[in-house]
């Protein structure tokens, strides 16, 4: 489950990337008010926690699913 939260933050994340570099639209600062504001500070550090969460995905056995 944790997995799959990280993976939703990432996501989230890109997307947000994406918008700066072709955009130069923040939308994160957008919705919560400004890069500076505590909310998008959460928000930011919760996608990097996400991503070295991920990090941990690479070493991870794949699961094999019963036929």
């Amino acid at each position: 489950m944790l997995d799959r939260i990280a993976l939703a933050l990432l996501i989230i994340g890109g997307i947000n990337w994406g918008l700066i570099g072709i955009f130069s639209f923040d939308l994160v600062a957008f919705i919560f008010g400004g890069q500076a504001a505590v909310m998008s500070r959460i928000i930011y550090t919760l996608v990097a926690v996400s991503a070295i969460w991920c990090i941990s995905l690479f070493f991870k056995e794949r699961e094999l699913l019963p036929d």
